[in-house]
């Protein structure tokens, strides 16, 4: 995905904040449906890091485009995680679908970096890269547990240690 030419930085900045926005309510949905207490720290703290995200990003936005209405542009380059995936999907398709969107994320915040015109500009966005990769990163490895483990994330507590060896006479 190319960042549209057509599109203003400020159109830029609102698209990213508005893709911030859908995946903190994503992690959020996505918490209803598993009920592993690690798993579900994890998307808690994925939502609140994407929460952090939103913040960082209002508050450049406030501060470069003061003067311009927060509009989200009709064709954003970061898509919705919701587009990609129907009304009930299986536990380890929405992960897939998180993490396609975390690879976008930070793809697009690479990119949008080395386009800013002013140097703080590129830090953040550079900084908010480099985070979606660890997100994409943790993702991935829930992932290879749930393919491993097809019934990970609906028991409160998983006991790997169990499967992996015997202890006793």
């Amino acid at each position: 995905m190319s960042l549209d030419s057509k599109l203003q930085p400020f159109q830029v900045l609102a698209a990213a904040i508005a893709s911030e926005i859908d995946a903190v309510a994503f992690y959020t949905k996505l918490q209803e449906r598993v009920k592993n207490i690690i798993l579900l720290q994890k998307l808690k703290f994925l939502a609140f890091e994407e929460e952090q995200h939103r913040r960082m990003l209002q508050k450049l936005f406030g501060q470069r485009f003061a003067d311009k209405p927060f509009e989200v542009p009709d064709e954003s380059p970061l898509p919705k995680i919701s587009a990609s995936i129907g009304d009930d999907p299986p536990v380890a398709d929405l992960f897939k679908a998180a993490l396609d969107a975390e690879e976008a994320a930070e793809a697009f915040y690479e990119r949008s970096g080395r386009a800013a015109e002013d140097e703080g500009s590129r830090r953040l966005l550079a900084y908010l890269s480099r985070v979606e990769r660890s997100h994409a990163a943790m993702i991935r490895s829930e992932i290879d547990m749930l393919v491993k483990y097809p019934d990970y994330y609906v028991v409160e507590d998983f006991h790997i240690g169990q499967d992996l060896f015997h202890v006793g006479p």
